[in-house]
């Protein structure tokens, strides 16, 4: 407002013959000060009662927000963050996560790794729901790119590999067209090393073949070795083991039988009865004591303990896929280097050799950071 005026006020001097000496300068200048303010004014959205500058810069009586949002919002409709504007409120800033506290950062990621609901995790530390969503979804994503640079040139020899089920939104069944690709069913495709435990990769995706070959190839790129590797029936394995190993690898198969029996009140959710497991060998020469599954369906058990969003029947589901892929993200990294193992008395990382100590939530924390 002031280069305004002062643009306005050398302008009528520039006009008198009264100061000639400043006369060019004055109307270089006056120009000048016109223009930015009209430059500010736009940029500012022409708000001449903020000027572009956050409610806590002005007086009270100046400040733009009133105690209704409706008398901002006149259309009376419920305004979320992720629909409001730049102009509307320039200081508002998505990324509200970053500036806690390390304590309640370190209190929230530890309490979504044990399995707490983000609900529960807002009525515990007091941070607004959002925010913890937010601070996972970040350190999720750090947590994947971290496992993808680290959880390189194993020395695994035996592994286990499998797909846990969960859906976004809403389950299969209920997918109309016009909904979201993502949205349905989701598949998180996992391999686990038998002797360390350590999850060296994941792949959350449809329960198809494209999502099959690029789980198998990210498992390739990592492994050192020949490796013996299980699965279970799922035709997709054998295509995209062969591409991926090609003839340096054992591959067997087992395939479980069930029994079909009639479902009551009573056992509606329960498992059915297992008949019969057969190992069926696909190529190389594996060994056939070690031809299990049981370490990769322990695995899911754990997952589905600590991941509210794969819970059975929860309403905990996810929302988002990326929200979804973030949460499997930080699960794994947590259980690969904070959680202690109970059977190896050390975390699956120290067992495999890829790193020293068990890591606290604070230095996972530091190193996606």
């Amino acid at each position: 407002m002031l280069c305004y005026v002062f643009g306005i006020f050398g302008t009528w001097m520039s006009l008198h013959d009264q100061w000639r000496t400043w006369h060019t300068a004055l109307i270089c200048c006056s120009v000048g000060c016109v223009g930015l303010s009209c430059l500010f004014m736009i940029m500012t959205g022409l708000h001449p009662h903020t000027w572009g500058l956050p409610p806590q810069w002005l007086p009270q009586k100046w400040n733009p927000c009133p105690q209704d949002y409706r008398d901002y919002f006149p259309h009376g409709q419920i305004v979320t963050p992720k629909h409001l504007t730049p102009v509307a409120l320039m200081y508002y800033s998505k990324d509200m996560a970053n500036v806690l506290p390390a304590e309640k950062q370190i209190a929230i990621i530890g309490s979504l790794c044990e399995g707490s609901s983000i609900r529960a995790i807002e009525r515990m530390t007091g941070v607004h729901r959002d925010t913890v969503m937010r601070l996972g979804v970040r350190v999720g994503q750090g947590c994947t790119a971290m496992m993808s640079d680290t959880l390189r040139d194993l020395n695994s020899t035996r592994l286990e590999m499998d797909e846990i089920w969960g859906f976004i939104g809403k389950k299969e069944k209920h997918v109309k067209p016009i909904d979201d690709p993502g949205t349905g069913d989701v598949w998180t495709f996992c391999a686990i090393d038998a002797d360390s435990k350590l999850v060296p990769t994941f792949k959350v995706g449809k329960r198809t073949n494209a999502t099959a070959e690029a789980f198998v190839a990210d498992v390739a790129g990592r492994m050192t070795k020949r490796v013996q590797i299980s699965t279970d029936g799922l035709k997709a394995y054998v295509d995209a083991i062969q591409h991926s190993f090609g003839g340096d690898v054992d591959y067997t198969q087992i395939i479980k039988t069930y029994g079909h029996e009639e479902v009551s009140n009573n056992r509606r959710y329960s498992a059915p009865e297992f008949v019969s497991s057969e190992k069926r060998p696909i190529c190389g020469n594996p060994d056939v004591d070690l031809i299990s599954t049981s370490y990769i369906e322990r695995l899911n058990a754990t997952t589905r303990l600590h991941m509210r969003r794969l819970t059975r029947l929860t309403l905990a589901f996810s929302k988002k896929f990326e929200n979804f892929e973030a949460a499997v993200g930080l699960h794994f990294a947590y259980y690969n280097f904070v959680k202690r193992h109970i059977t190896l008395r050390m975390t699956p990382a120290m067992a495999a050799g890829v790193s020293a100590t068990q890591w606290t939530v604070a230095q996972l924390l530091k190193a996606v950071a």
